[in-house]
């Protein structure tokens, strides 16, 4: 593969860590397909297992990135429906104020939803502190499970095709 192909690669893996950061598109997604794209073009048994490497590393970010936050929501008792109505404002909130809405909407449909279940603004508060920390903690692990997969395609260019 030459060498503008690869650094084209390497932009499109860049753009998928930038999107989980910052979810405008399917980060995680976009790397692995350009790693794909990569191991098709190059070929070799380095390619394969690179692409072996990086399936399974953003492919288990993909699963634990779910069961952990979702068991500390519940241990918190957070319950499903406020992330729901959470994810619900925060995909209004991305199309009413472009990029940053979805960062607003969240917070506010947890708060709203656990505001009308519990009844109070601490409570409620606190509820939403918790929803926001498993969301946090889902991006870091989604975040740190795709960069490894880069960063073994990363030394996979550099040092062995």
């Amino acid at each position: 593969m030459n060498s503008v192909a690869t650094f084209l690669v390497g932009v499109v893996i860049f753009a998928g860590i930038l999107g989980i950061v910052i979810p405008v598109l399917p980060g995680a997604i976009l790397s692995l397909a350009a790693i794909l794209v990569w191991a098709l073009e190059v070929q070799s048994a380095t390619g394969w297992i690179v692409l072996a490497a990086a399936v399974v590393l953003i492919g288990a970010s993909q699963v634990v990135k779910y069961i952990v936050p979702e068991r500390r929501l519940r241990e918190s008792g957070v319950p499903r429906r406020s992330m729901l109505i959470g994810v619900v404002l925060g995909i209004v909130g991305f199309f009413v104020i472009p990029v940053i809405g979805m960062f607003v909407g969240f917070p506010v449909g947890v708060y709203l939803s656990e505001r009308q279940r519990l009844g109070s603004h601490d409570q409620a508060w606190i509820s939403t502190k918790h929803a926001l920390r498993a969301t946090g903690l889902s991006i870091l692990i989604e975040f740190v499970g795709t960069s490894l997969a880069a960063a073994v395609w990363l030394v996979a260019v550099l040092f062995l095709v």
